[in-house]
């Protein structure tokens, strides 16, 4: 598939929703075969997590590549992210790169667009990890807001098993802070939280299902209370004139790359303030929400 063959994916009332509520839901946008061939990746790499007792495998800026939750063992794997799937394997490149995934992200970013970054998130029976609200951009600030964070379902994604809460049109509310003090911590005050968990609504879906969420949706979501497994592949994509002020927090062999249209060499800045990061210390950003302190 080339990149002047993309079509038209979202419809016109899934845009007026993307752009109303700031995220859309775009059910079995990926085919089953897809589907299974990233689970079964994904299925080795959790066999493989059982030889490890701690984080581990290189990246890009000498991190872990695979993170695992405390009270991880071989008896009980507890492998909770994996930073940019792409670089290590061609079944996340071919749904990542081109297909449905960009046909729908072109419908909101416009023709011109690039991969930054992305991370599978895992949460497995028994693990507690759970995501405090925060907005994405805050992480890898750019130049505009033509920033979208692609999620596909490799899972059936429900309340029980720690579905994505999202609270919707809050990409449209002033920004927030993610700092506590002088530190980035990777999310907004309790105040805020109380406020996002008391009115976030559950993102339920299916596996092949696809969901686009603008980057300054307030987000979060709860522990995998279930027998099941909820296992969310995630990916942040710009606008070709959408560019990078800093480092990625998760930098990828293919970061910059154009999956639809065609590069820029001219950025497109929005006008107003927004809020540096740092780049944080944690393999994850989990440790960045400070859980790896609370569990041990």
């Amino acid at each position: 598939m080339t990149h002047v063959e993309l079509q038209t994916m979202l419809t016109e009332a899934q845009k007026q929703t993307y752009k109303d509520q700031g995220f859309v839901l775009i059910p079995q946008a990926i085919g089953a075969e897809k589907i299974a061939a990233m689970g079964l990746e994904l299925e080795k790499w959790i066999e493989e997590s059982r030889s490890h007792n701690k984080n581990y495998g290189s990246s890009r800026n000498g991190k872990a590549r695979f993170d695992l939750e405390p009270g991880h063992s071989a008896e009980y794997p507890k492998l909770r992210r994996i930073s940019n799937p792409v670089d290590i394997s061609q079944a996340y490149r071919d749904v990542l790169f081109e297909g449905p995934a960009i046909e729908a992200a072109v419908d909101v970013l416009g023709p011109d667009v690039k991969f930054h970054h992305c991370k599978l998130n895992i949460k497995l029976p028994g693990m507690v990890t759970r995501v405090d609200y925060h907005q994405d951009h805050p992480f890898d600030v750019h130049t505009n807001d033509d920033h979208v964070t692609l999620l596909v379902l490799l899972d059936d994604m429900t309340e029980a098993n720690g579905c994505l809460r999202i609270v919707s049109g809050s990409h449209l509310w002033p920004q927030y802070s993610h700092y506590q003090g002088d530190e980035f911590v990777g999310k907004v005050d309790a105040e805020a939280q109380a406020m996002c968990e008391a009115s976030a609504t559950k993102l339920e879906g299916r596996a092949g299902d696809i969901c686009l969420m603008n980057t300054w949706c307030l987000h979060g979501g709860t522990s995998n209370l279930s027998q099941n497994p909820r296992r969310l592949l995630i990916c942040d994509l710009t606008a070709a004139d959408n560019f990078p002020l800093m480092e990625p927090q998760v930098p990828s062999d293919y970061t910059g790359k154009v999956v639809a249209g065609k590069a820029s060499r001219i950025a497109r800045f929005r006008a107003g303030q927004v809020e540096m990061p740092y780049l944080y210390e944690s393999d994850s950003f989990f440790g960045a929400q400070g859980q790896d302190e609370e569990q041990d």
